[in-house]
């Protein structure tokens, strides 16, 4: 995929995003490595990026990713209840997506495309289908 950087109008966007993940990173209990690795940085460039004022820019596969798993943990905190709505992206899964693997492996192997799926079907979960 492209690593385009997104224009410069959207740091706000960016932290609002930045912000959000950490604090889904923080309730799913993600190690240093899962959260970097679902955000496509390297563990170093995470420690800097969760800082209020995270002077970088994120691609926009970077800001895809982060979107589609708020969308995801939302989706989750409206079909589950604590603690499986936090537990769900670490426990394994013999849903079609996982193969037995817990989603967060199998989100970090398949990339955005995987990160995607996944929304979709806990979305699909949630909407009965």
């Amino acid at each position: 995929m492209e690593n385009v950087v997104l224009d410069r109008a959207a740091p706000d966007r960016q932290g609002v995003a930045l912000k959000a993940f950490a604090r889904i990173a923080d309730a799913w209990s993600l190690t240093l490595r899962e959260a970097a690795a679902l955000a496509d940085m390297s563990e170093s460039t995470w420690k800097r990026a969760k800082k209020p004022r995270f002077a970088g820019d994120l691609t926009r596969d970077q800001m895809l990713r982060l979107s589609a798993i708020i969308g995801l943990y939302k989706s989750l905190e409206l079909y589950f209840n604590e603690p499986i709505s936090r537990d769900w992206v670490k426990l394994p899964n013999r849903g079609p997506e996982f193969d037995g693997a817990r989603p967060v492996d199998a989100m970090i192997a398949g990339g955005l495309p995987k990160i995607l799926r996944v929304r979709g079907y806990v979305d699909a979960l949630r909407g009965g289908i």
